[in-house]
C-alpha cells in the first residue's frame, strides 16, 4: 500500500537517527533527503531503493518545495512506499507540516515519524541545559528567518525577550545583529550569556559564548556560518562546566 513517511534524521550524529527512522530507510522504496541529513546516513541507503537529493537552495525555496511535493505525490501514486527525510525533526520548523497538508489534499496517506531536533541535541552535545530548576522553567523555539511572503513578522521580540527564560534561534544567524538589537531595544540586558553552536552534535562542531552586547563581534572574527543555532539565558553559564561535546573529541 503506497504512503508517505515524514521522518526526522537527527541532528547530525549519525547514531542520533531513531530506530524507527532507520528501518524504514532500508525498506522504503523511494527517499527523498535534504541538505542536513548526514553522509553516513544516506550510505545506508539500500542500492535497490531509489534516492533523490532535494536540499534546497536560498532565496528559491518556494519553486523547490513546490517541485518536492509533486515529486513525493507522484512516486506515492505509483504505489511506492516513500521516505522524506528530514534533518533534525519534521515539525521543528522543517516544513513537514506543509508536506502532511500537500499529501492530505492529494489523498495520499502518511506518516510522521518524530526526530532529534538540533535545538535539543546540539544543546546537549553543548552541555547546555535548555531547562534548569535554578535558572530556567520555560523555553522558546524561535525562527529568525521568517516567510519572506508574510505581511508583517509574527515574532514579537519585545514580548519574548521577558516572556521566558530560554531563547532558541535556529535559521539566525545571517540575522544575529538585528536580534541582538531587538532585544536590546526591547530591554534585555547586554550581559544575557549568548551561545551560537555551529553544526552541532557532528564531529564539526564548533561553540562560541559571549553576551548580547558582545556576541556579533565575536560572531564575525569567529567566521561562524549556518546550520547553527542561537541559545540565549542564564543556562549557557554551564556551557563551561558541562560542555563535554568538545573536550570528548581531543
Amino acid at each position: 500500500m503506497r504512503k508517505v513517511f515524514i521522518c526526522g534524521a537527527g541532528p547530525g550524529d549519525p547514531d542520533l537517527i531513531t530506530v524507527k527512522a532507520m528501518k524504514l530507510l532500508k525498506t522504503c522504496d523511494v527517499i527523498f533527503y535534504d541538505r542536513l541529513v548526514s553522509k553516513e546516513i544516506i550510505d545506508q541507503i539500500p542500492s535497490s531503493s531509489e534516492a533523490f537529493f532535494v536540499g534546497k537552495s536560498e532565496g528559491n525555496s518556494a519553486s523547490q518545495q513546490a517541485h518536492i511535493n509533486k515529486l513525493i505525490v507522484a512516486y506515492a501514486k505509483k504505489g511506492k512506499r516513500v521516505l522524506r527525510l528530514k534533518g533534525g525533526d519534521p515539525f521543528i520548523f522543517g516544513r513537514g507540516a506543509e508536506e502532511a497538508e500537500y499529501l492530505l489534499r492529494n489523498n495520499v496517506k502518511f506518516e510522521v515519524v518524530p526526530g532529534v531536533s538540533s535545538v535539543v541535541g546540539s544543546a546537549a552535545y553543548s552541555g547546555i541545559p535548555l531547562t534548569h530548576r535554578r535558572f530556567s522553567s520555560s523555553v522558546a523555539i524561535v525562527t529568525g528567518r521568517e516567510d519572506p511572503l508574510k505581511k508583517e513578522p509574527s515574532v514579537d521580540w519585545k514580548k519574548l525577550a521577558f516572556a521566558v527564560d530560554t531563547l532558541v534561534i535556529l535559521m539566525g544567524v545571517k540575522e544575529l545583529s538585528r536580534i541582538c538589537e531587538d532585544l536590546i531595544d526591547c530591554g534585555m540586558d547586554k550581559n544575557t550569556m549568548v551561545a551560537i553552536i555551529e553544526n552541532g552534535t557532528t564531529k564539526k562542531q564548533r561553540e562560541l559564548v559571549g553576551n548580547l552586547g558582545n556576541i556579533v563581534a565575536r560572531a564575525r572574527r569567529s567566521n561562524l556560518k549556518p546550520p547553527a543555532i542561537i541559545i540565549i539565558g542564564k543556562v549557557v553559564s554551564l556551557h563551561k562546566r558541562l560542555g563535554w561535546y568538545s573536550r570528548s573529541k581531543f
